[in-house]
């Protein structure tokens, strides 16, 4: 419990003394934001800072924190730290400097933003990299919800099978039959809010989910406190699982498997995506310490209560602490959040809670094709104000995400958890190397220092993962890892500090 309770005080001072120096070191001033300068109704849409806040929040808070935060508990509570210093010192410098560098570049998606910084070369591999991330995303928020739906309608707020509703018993479908029928209905609400002006259906109803979720977390936060008082269900310390605590340990360690898979939780590259959103509608550069370093310390709080949850829910103390409880479910997914939410809250009470895990995916996905269909549209000057463009870029990704959606969903995560932290890495490394020429060579430090870290598990990953091919041996790889991670600080050392980029 004094870990957890910690963790969440240094979330908070996190954002109050670095996301402070973050934008002391960035220098917001009161130029024209892009919304400001030419609003179109459609994407450039003045919103307040408030709202902006709780959009950008589900913008960015899909299942990531929720079923990233689960499965990386399985490897114990380290995973505290990395879902805590990850976040105030990696994705909330991250989210913060992609959209402030899309509101001084008129809005621009982080495709093109890298293009600036990085060159030619990037730009062309970020357009395809982010337009297959984004459909993944997609993807992934489309699936989860609708299998999580299912699962509701099938087995009720009871738990028990065969309690559901109506539909459930007359129709005779089962989960894997509703989870089909509601991934189309999912798809076509992603049609409509990806055509729609954003203050139309987006800029409306998601306030309200966000405080859903923010309600969520607070109730699901609170009882695991109170079981853990009660000694129903105790939370682990942190110096009470300092080690691999993963029943499968031999296979598979922390380095990097758990920084990849606890993504949206610490940092993620999807935000990358999802920040020029808001960076269209702010009316205001100083509003964007609250809206981007805000929503992402926010999203640290919810991954690291969902993380604490699951440890203590499927903590078996008979021989010990363990988290082979949370393994044996499966970590995250729809039925440990299902269990969760109903163990925790009751049947009333988890009606709050799976509205919020629900929406936040949903609200998601529906911005992840949205930002697909921009990202587009930037790459080939297509302007958007008209309904028919919109729609000829919309239907071919909108199509490409349900064939997706029939591919296993264990497969489709893994790809998009690399992908993921790839596209952080490459985000990090544009935005240091703006603040070295813009702002102050030694200034760049404070997004090199997380880049080359993620740069380190990114590399990793990519040589011992399954599903990357690769498949080297662990010592090998990490030596790959650390090697490139430091070549890259070296080539952006030498690049920036040349006495040619400063004067650039």
């Amino acid at each position: 419990m004094y870990s957890f309770l910690g963790g969440l005080v240094i979330l908070i001072l996190g954002y109050c003394i670095y996301g402070a120096i973050m934008a002391k070191v960035f220098g917001p001033d009161d130029r024209q934001t892009p919304c400001v300068a030419h609003p179109d109704g459609v994407d450039f849409v003045p919103i307040s800072a408030g709202r902006a806040f709780l959009i950008q929040l589900l913008n960015i808070a899909g299942l990531g924190p929720i079923f990233g935060a689960l499965t990386g508990a399985i490897w114990g509570p380290q995973v505290y730290l990395w879902i805590v210093f990850g976040t105030i010192f990696a994705g909330a410098v991250h989210d913060y400097l992609v959209g402030m560098l899309s509101m001084r570049n008129d809005g621009a998606s982080v495709s093109e933003i890298t293009g600036k910084y990085l060159g030619g070369f990037m730009l062309q591999v970020m357009r395809v990299f982010s337009v297959v991330l984004l459909v993944m995303v997609g993807v992934v928020f489309m699936v989860g919800p609708a299998g999580l739906l299912a699962l509701m309608i099938t087995q009720g707020t009871s738990g028990a099978v065969g309690t559901g509703g109506v539909a459930a018993t007359v129709l005779g479908y089962g989960a894997a039959d509703w989870t089909k029928i509601l991934t189309v209905v999912i798809l076509v609400y992603y049609f409509l809010a990806t055509l729609l002006p954003i203050d139309k259906v987006i800029g409306k109803i998601y306030p309200l989910f966000g405080l859903c979720l923010i309600f969520m977390a607070i109730g699901i936060g609170g009882v695991t406190v109170y079981n853990h008082l009660q000694g129903t269900k105790p939370m682990i310390e942190l110096w009470e699982g300092l080690y691999n605590m993963h029943p499968k340990a031999d296979t598979m360690p922390i380095w990097p498997l758990m920084f990849i898979t606890v993504a949206c939780g610490a940092i993620s590259g999807f935000h990358a995506t999802q920040s020029p959103l808001m960076a269209r509608c702010l009316t205001s550069e100083r509003q964007g310490r609250f809206v981007f370093y805000g929503a992402m310390v926010a999203e640290g709080i919810i991954a690291l209560i969902w993380a604490s949850a699951g440890i203590a829910f499927y903590n078996a103390t008979d021989g010990g602490f363990s988290t082979a409880g949370l393994l044996a479910v499966g970590g995250g997914n729809s039925t440990s959040v299902y269990q969760i939410s109903v163990g925790l809250l009751g049947p009333v009470g988890s009606i709050l809670a799976l509205l919020g895990v629900v929406a936040c995916p949903i609200t998601s996905g529906d911005t992840a094709f949205r930002s697909a269909r921009l990202t587009l549209a930037d790459w080939w000057h297509i302007d958007q104000k008209g309904f028919a463009p919109r729609l000829a870029l919309a239907l071919p990704l909108l199509a490409a995400g349900y064939a997706i959606s029939f591919l296993d969903y264990g497969i489709v995560w893994r790809y998009f958890s690399w992908s993921n932290q790839t596209l952080a890495m490459i985000a990090l490394w544009a935005g240091a190397v703006y603040l070295c020429r813009n702002v102050g060579a030694g200034k760049g430090f404070i997004a090199a220092i997380p880049a080359t870290f993620m740069s380190a598990v990114s590399v990793t990953y990519f040589c011992i993962a399954p599903e990357c091919y690769l498949m080297l041996d662990r010592m090998l790889a990490y030596g790959i890892g650390i090697a490139v991670a430091v070549l890259f600080f070296a080539i952006y050392y030498m690049r920036v500090y040349a006495p040619e980029s400063r004067k650039a």
